[in-house]
């Protein structure tokens, strides 16, 4: 019961930081432009911080995005630093990997329109990253100001951002994962 909710959490959370990231909006559009043009690779640390029914969960992790093509966000276990799930984000996917229980989900952005914000594309993602990145940028969202009130109390940190070149290869799953649908993980997180 134990890794249960900790999978679900690990998952609400992962959730939780996409909305964030595709839910953000900002006005420096000709600042972004130039930025993009420039860099294609952007790696940083992620701290993402929700408050639950019981306590505050805290989660570290990493994300790398090469511009165009793929993201992923991987979140560590504290002390032991080994990967507990998974995000990865291209144009036309998502998928989700619970490490612990050995699940994921695989969407496309078309089965997923009703859960996320309208804004909720790649190219829009890209652009809060590197938005972020920049010297001036907006490091800490919070819920609220993502206009989740749900979530208005969570929080995703991001640091150490670099330009730095780097190999990013699709995930492959074994046969020990299993697939879920993506109505048994929403109810699942609804039921936290």
């Amino acid at each position: 019961m134990k890794q249960t909710k900790f999978n679900s959490k690990t998952l609400l959370f992962m959730l939780f930081l996409l909305c964030c990231l595709a839910g953000c909006k900002t006005s420096r559009k000709a600042e972004t432009s130039k930025l993009l043009e420039s860099a294609r690779y952007l790696s940083s640390k992620v701290k993402l911080t929700v408050p639950t029914k019981d306590a505050v969960f805290t989660v570290n992790g990493t994300m790398k995005l090469i511009s165009g093509e793929r993201m992923q966000l991987s979140f560590l276990m504290p002390i032991i630093r080994t990967e507990v799930a998974r995000m990865e984000v291209t144009p036309e996917e998502i998928l989700l990997v619970d490490r612990m229980g050995k699940r994921y989900v695989r969407a496309t952005r078309k089965e997923l329109k009703d859960v996320l914000p309208k804004k909720a594309d790649f190219a829009h993602l890209e652009k809060i990253l590197f938005d972020a990145s920049k010297p001036d940028g907006k490091k800490d969202l919070s819920g609220k100001e993502l206009g989740i009130p749900s979530l208005e109390k969570g929080k995703v940190e991001l640091s150490n951002f670099s330009n730095d070149s780097f190999s990013l290869t699709p995930t492959e799953l074994s046969s020990k994962y299993t697939q879920v649908e993506l109505n048994e993980i929403l109810e699942m997180l609804m039921s936290l």
